[in-house]
């Protein structure tokens, strides 16, 4: 673990903060600042949840802000699976069971499924994924998902503007700067369609599954006012349909399987 002055300078520079305007914007002198990012000074604890808080640190960096200070952590890391969990489970599986007939899943800060409904679990089974499965690695990597991809190369565009955007919030995260790496290099060899810039408000997805085509566009929330590390990085993405055929066969697959 690095020196508490490294990683606010680091935090602070990812942010594009001058030790003025962050100093100013704490309510500290820029002199202290400095201080405190050469280590000629220590920080109290509340000194680094303000800093933290000025920075949008995510919770997870400020528990790293605060262990490099010397400092006891401010959030906990359960899994989902433990018992005093079980409301938030409970919450996830609501709105994982509520939205069939349509696929919804629940994913992890690495974009690892960590839940998936009848329908979601319907829509992957045929390329071979499941709960635990590494959806970033999977993009890349599984030929299969691939292949059913209409529009790949769409996807992969509007993914790597996703995985910036989750970059910016986390400031430093290796899976994260791996698969846009990899991303970058799939992206500058597929032809230039004229996306526009920024992330969207919904991904498309046009999928080829036995036969047929399904169209969906996503849509993805995540838990508010927590104070568990993983639960306020899990997304729970919602898909709905596209167009009319890809809603019948939905319902259609639904009724088939009750």
């Amino acid at each position: 673990m690095g020196t508490f002055g490294a990683a606010l300078k680091d935090w602070r520079q990812i942010r594009r903060r001058s030790q003025l305007d962050l100093a100013m914007a704490a309510g500290v002198s820029a002199r202290h600042l400095s201080f405190l990012e050469t280590g000629r000074a220590r920080p109290s604890r509340a000194m680094v949840l303000r800093l933290a808080a000025e920075l949008a640190v995510p919770q997870a960096g400020v528990n790293t802000l605060l262990q490099a200070a010397g400092l006891a952590p401010a959030y906990g890391t359960r899994r989902l699976t433990d018992a005093e969990m079980a409301p938030l489970r409970d919450a996830v599986d609501w709105m994982l069971t509520r939205h069939a007939p349509y696929p919804a899943m629940a994913l992890d800060r690495h974009w690892r499924i960590c839940a998936l409904n009848t329908p979601a679990r319907s829509l992957l089974a045929p390329v071979g994924l499941g709960e635990g499965a590494d959806m970033l690695s999977e993009l890349m990597q599984n030929q299969r998902l691939r292949d059913s991809l209409i529009n790949l190369a769409e996807i992969e565009r509007l993914t790597l503007h996703r995985l910036r955007s989750e970059l910016a919030h986390f400031g430093r995260e290796p899976v994260l700067e791996d698969a846009i790496r990899t991303l970058e290099a799939h992206v500058a060899a597929a032809p230039d369609t004229g996306a526009a810039e920024g992330l969207p408000p919904v991904i498309p997805a046009r999928y080829r599954l036995g036969g047929q085509e399904l169209s969906f566009f996503s849509a993805i929330s995540q838990f508010g006012t927590v104070e568990d590390i993983a639960l306020s990085e899990l997304k729970i993405e919602c898909l709905f349909p596209a167009d009319e055929p890809t809603r019948a066969a939905l319902i259609a697959l639904t009724d088939a399987q009750n």
